[in-house]
């Protein structure tokens, strides 16, 4: 029996040893950095499948969307880099966009408030971010596009219309 006590002693004693290494060398460090948000994504999924499993109302929509939303964006922006806060920031809205309207959409009584307070809200986000993202190359993507899609138009419409009037139309 001792040889099992000491075996059990022996690897809690190795374990030990790896966790303190690790930590020195900064894993747990980078681990809580990067995977705190998944104290707010867990959360929110759980809320999704409480609702989903019929253990839960639907009123646990709202705050499993809020943050489910929240937890992604967090997420994204600890795994890539904070400056994406800078332009994402209107997720912030989103997330409370769609708490509501997923809420809307399965509540039986349907909320005739909820509906248009959740559009309002996504389209606003929608917007801001749209706004957010003119600082960026994405202006430059979207110049570029406008006047592609410019050429296209003019190139095609000039054959579209002679080919109607030659034949007779």
């Amino acid at each position: 029996m001792s040889s099992r006590n000491d075996l059990k002693l022996g690897l809690f004693i190795v374990i030990a040893g790896i966790v303190i290494l690790l930590g020195k060398l900064g894993v747990f460090g980078f681990l809580g950095r990067t995977l705190w948000p998944l104290v707010l994504l867990i959360p929110g999924l759980v809320l999704h499948m409480l609702f989903f499993g019929n253990r839960a109302r639907a009123t646990v929509l709202v705050p499993g969307g809020i943050l489910t939303v929240y937890g992604l964006l967090f997420l994204l922006c600890s795994t890539i880099s904070w400056g994406l806060m800078s332009y994402l920031w209107p997720a912030l809205l989103l997330g409370i966009a769609v708490g509501l309207y997923e809420y809307y959409l399965f509540e039986k009584t349907r909320p005739s408030s909820l509906l248009p307070a959740s559009v309002i809200l996504g389209l606003a986000s929608l917007v801001l971010f749209f706004i957010s993202l003119l600082h960026t190359a994405v202006i430059y993507i979207l110049a570029v596009l406008l006047i592609a899609l410019g050429i296209w138009l003019i190139a095609g419409r000039g054959k579209s219309r002679n080919r109607k009037w030659k034949s007779g139309w």
